[in-house]
């Protein structure tokens, strides 16, 4: 879940080709499934669970507008993990963005049900995600968009290769506050800004 209570700062996060691909396996009593049909009602409870988004229906706007149009696409690029009763808990995708004439592979909104978190699921979906890319996109650069609030996923990202980099036109919005962004976060590795 975003933590809110700390200083907002965005920042670029860059994995570079030939990193080694990690593995780690879900915990029994999960299952990771591929996008059908309706789940987009899925994607927004779980991404406003995690305070990405105010409400649902906003959630449910963001992703009608930049990933229904790709139907296809989504089929084979949008992960969930799903719990033994079918609930889906916990999500990320594989998708692209051109920048610059070029298409660049980014990992996009990981989030994890707050009832669901510390069991390993941020790490198991985005090693599957990454590996995701991998087959789809080949052995490329792949990135990543994030913020300060998400400081316990940043450990997680580098864990799978990825890296803080100053780079500005990496995305659609070319905003990185870098070097606020990492003395915040040294800031909240050694105990300052935390409640």
């Amino acid at each position: 879940m975003l933590d809110k209570s700390v200083p907002y700062f965005g920042l670029y996060m860059r994995r570079k080709a030939g990193a080694p691909l990690k593995s780690f396996p879900l915990p029994d009593g999960f299952k990771f499934v591929l996008y059908s049909d309706g789940d987009e009602s899925s994607w927004a409870r779980i991404e406003t669970s995690v305070l990405e988004f105010d409400h649902e229906f906003a959630a449910l706007m963001h992703y009608t507008e930049n990933y229904m149009p790709h139907i296809d696409e989504l089929r084979r690029r949008c992960l969930f993990i799903e719990t033994d009763d079918g609930e889906k808990i916990a999500t990320a995708t594989a998708w692209w963005f051109h920048v610059e004439g070029q298409r660049r592979s980014w990992l996009h909104w990981v989030a994890v049900d707050p009832r669901y978190q510390g069991l390993g699921l941020g790490k198991a979906i985005v090693s599957r995600v990454v590996k995701l890319m991998a087959e789809l996109d080949g052995d490329a650069d792949f990135f990543l968009s994030t913020q300060t609030w998400s400081y316990k996923a940043i450990g997680i990202y580098k864990t799978h290769g990825f890296k803080p980099t100053a780079e500005k036109a990496l995305y659609k919005d070319p905003k990185n506050n870098y070097k606020k962004a990492m003395k915040t976060l040294k800031e909240i590795a050694a105990g300052k800004h935390l409640k």
